[in-house]
Formats: structure tokens, C-alpha cells, sequence
């Protein structure tokens, strides 16, 4: 009879490795606490709007590799959408002016002596500064590395820094900041070309999966959280859903699941402890033609704008700030930036405030250093999660890195 391993948590990182695992013949069982896949990354009706909504918006790149083998995996990859190059439009709120960066697919990035194609006001030499991060240690912060002003930074590094740490950048980690600089800006454009998914997240990994899952005879319960590990010497022996589930020789768990959750479940664990929010908005609107899927946003409340059928979507990082701030008072504010960025006039209309408190671990050096990674001193059992020490921050791709390290493990070790 195939092993059967035990995933406690149906997010990315629990999914990818349940994807991983039953291709290798093992048997699959995965766990969530709450009634819906996906974890932070997921779609959901919302009455409201009266429409299906994203938790929060994710913008993918080209070089997600991890990502996008997954998705080729359960059949999802035309769910993701792009112009197909490397062309990010932004708007700088303060001054109204517009521009495009365009980089060229190439290692060689030739684009940056293009003035129409590089940020407005900056030179080539600007560019090298990006070369400084991989040369940081882990203890270092950006602002120890880059000189962290000037127009490159203002209207590009932060921007796409803040994006991808969720942190403020001069105090988060270098090593994080240069490991995601290696695998886009720095490896050529064809790594950097941006993707949503325009039907949804959970359309897109979610659905899929599962449906992938469950047509490979795993097993996914709802409502079905794991209240304990038991351990005897060397393994854990049983997991505890309610029921007691003894694990037979070679079976073994995948801890899928929040950081808080795993140190409370496993002996001595040390994880992350401080996190940072992300807010996103939401408003039901049809954008007006032609405005772009996605658009930068500097001197703004707005970060990044998605325009999807019959709604305009916001998304704004390191967003502790705002978590005090009145709903009402936060929709309009953020729908009076919209409102410039997408040339739209009239009343506010309906819209939906969703704020993570809790979204991501904060990219901070003390806090990377205690991501666990995901081999543990038991034998059979195996951590993932964005928050486990993958090399990135914490992000899709991150998490189904995880994932699949979790499950190459159990398979080493099976």
C-alpha cells in the first residue's frame, strides 16, 4: 500500500506539496482549519459587491518559475495573463506625469540606455546601484547598502521593493531584497514580465489543485484543524484532528500552516514574530478602455492598481498605517487616487475595504533569521510556508517553493 502523508493546511504551501507528493505515489490527506482553500491566497464572493473578489491582489513575474511549474502541473497556466514583455506603466500622483518601463527579454539589459524606455530622469549608470545587494550580508538592511533616495529609487526600487517585502525597504533585509533582484531585474526581462490572474487566485491555484488532488484519490477536509502532533523518540506517531490518526511506518506529516500554529505544535520551534498588513480595496466600476491591467503608483496612497472586468482593485503594502483608519474614510481616500490614476469622475461607488493585519512576516533581518527551514530533527515530518526559510520573502512563489521542498524531503526520507 502507497504511504500516506498527512498535510495539515490547504494554502499554496500545502497544496504544492500534496501536488508534488501524490505524483511521487504517495497517498495524500491534507487538513484546513477553515472552509476554504487557499490561505491568503484566494478568491471569494463577496456580498457587498454583490462579485467574486480576491483577498488581496498578487502580481506574479515570468521568472516565478516555482509558480508557473505548478500551474503547468494541474493544467491552470493560461489563468495568468500578461502583456507578454517586460512593460510596467506608472503614474506619479504628485506631479501627473506617466511613463513605461520597458526592458528587452535579454541577460544584457540595453533598455537602460533607451531614455523612453528607463525611469524619467534617470541615467545608466543610476542602474548599477542594483549591483551593491548582492554583495550584502544577512544581518545587513537595505538602507545599509543602497543609498536609499534619489528619482531611481523614488519611482522604482521602492515601489517594486515594497511590493515584494512588504516592509519598509531601508530596514528590511538586503539578502531578501538581492535574492528577488537575482531572479527579475538582474536576470534579463523574459524574468520579469508581469502576470495576474485575471479570473481570480483561486481560479487560477486554488480550484485546480484541488481538483488535481482529489482526481489522484487524495483526500482534502474541511473545518478539520491539527489540535496536536504526538511524538515518540524520533517521529511524530499520530496527529491529532479531533480524532486521534496513528501514522503506520513511513507515513509522515507536512506542517503547512501560519507560524504561529507550527511554534504551538512543534517542541522549540522558533519562528517569525512580527508581521506586517497589507490592505487591499476594492470597487465596483467598470475601468474605462484602455487603461492597463496593472499600474505603479508613486506619491500616492494607491501602490498598484488592477483593473479587472467590472472592478477596479488597490493593493497597498507595509500598510500597518492604515489599520486604524475608518473604513469609510479609507475607500474614499484611496478611490480619490484611483479616481486620478484611471481619469474616472462621480460618486464613490460601492466598494470593499479588506485589510490583512497580519499578512506577511516582516522582511526585517532579526526576523529572517529565524525562519526555520523545513527538515525538523523528526524524521517525518517536514515544514512549508512562506514563512519557513525558502531564500525569498514572503511571497507566492516562496510559498510553493516550500512546498515542494517539504515534499522532496518526505520522499529522501520515505
Amino acid at each position: 500500500m502507497p504511504r500516506t502523508v498527512h498535510i495539515a493546511g490547504a494554502g499554496l504551501a500545502g497544496l504544492s506539496a500534496a501536488v508534488r507528493l501524490i505524483d511521487r505515489g504517495f497517498r495524500v490527506a491534507v487538513y484546513e482549519a477553515t472552509n476554504q482553500a487557499g490561505g491568503r491566497c484566494r478568491s471569494y464572493h463577496d456580498p457587498q459587491l454583490d462579485m467574486v473578489i480576491d483577498n488581496g491582489n498578487h502580481l506574479l513575474l515570468s521568472g516565478n518559475r516555482a509558480a508557473l511549474s505548478y500551474l503547468d502541473v494541474v493544467g491552470a497556466r493560461d489563468k495568468l495573463v500578461g502583456p507578454g514583455t517586460a512593460s510596467v506603466p506608472f503614474m506619479d500622483l504628485k506631479s501627473g506625469e506617466r511613463w513605461t518601463l520597458h526592458a528587452n527579454d535579454g541577460a544584457i539589459p540595453w533598455w537602460i540606455f533607451v531614455p523612453s524606455r528607463r525611469v524619467p530622469g534617470t541615467s545608466p549608470l543610476d542602474y548599477l546601484s542594483i549591483f551593491k545587494l548582492t554583495r550584502a550580508t544577512p544581518k545587513q538592511t537595505i538602507g545599509e547598502v543602497l543609498d536609499c533616495k534619489g528619482t531611481l529609487y523614488d519611482k522604482l526600487l521602492q515601489p517594486f521593493l515594497v511590493a515584494a517585502l512588504n516592509t519598509e525597504p531601508k530596514e528590511s533585509s538586503a539578502s531578501l531584497a538581492a535574492a528577488v533582484m537575482r531572479e527579475t531585474m538582474l536576470a534579463g526581462g523574459r524574468n520579469y514580465h508581469p502576470l495576474i490572474a485575471h479570473d481570480g487566485l483561486s481560479t487560477a491555484f486554488v480550484e485546480p489543485g484541488l481538483k488535481y488532488i482529489e482526481a489522484k484519490g487524495g483526500t482534502v477536509s474541511f473545518g478539520q484543524r491539527v489540535r496536536a502532533l504526538n511524538y515518540d523518540g524520533s517521529r511524530v506517531a499520530s496527529i491529532d484532528v479531533g480524532e486521534t490518526i496513528p501514522l503506520a511506518e513511513g507515513d509522515a506529516v507536512v506542517l503547512a500552516v501560519p507560524p504561529v500554529v507550527a511554534g504551538a505544535l512543534v517542541p522549540d520551534l522558533t519562528v517569525p514574530s512580527d508581521f506586517r498588513a497589507i490592505v487591499n480595496a476594492h470597487y465596483r466600476i467598470e475601468p474605462p478602455k484602455g487603461l492597463p491591467a496593472i499600474t505603479g503608483v508613486i506619491n500616492g496612497v494607491v501602490e498598484w492598481l488592477f483593473a479587472f472586468d467590472g472592478r477596479l482593485s488597490v493593493t497597498i503594502s507595509n500598510a500597518d498605517r492604515l489599520l486604524d483608519t475608518p473604513r469609510e474614510e479609507l475607500a474614499a481616500t484611496i478611490w480619490a487616487d484611483v479616481a486620478k490614476i484611471a481619469g474616472v469622475a462621480g460618486p464613490l461607488p460601492p466598494w470593499q475595504i479588506v485589510r490583512e493585519r497580519r499578512a506577511t512576516f516582516a522582511a526585517l533581518p532579526r526576523e529572517d533569521a529565524k525562519r526555520p527551514g523545513a527538515r525538523t530533527q523528526w524524521g517525518n515530518l517536514a515544514l512549508a510556508g512562506d514563512w519557513t526559510a525558502t531564500g525569498l520573502p514572503a511571497t507566492i512563489e516562496g510559498a510553493i517553493r516550500s512546498g515542494n521542498r517539504a515534499a522532496d524531503l518526505i520522499s529522501e526520507t520515505a
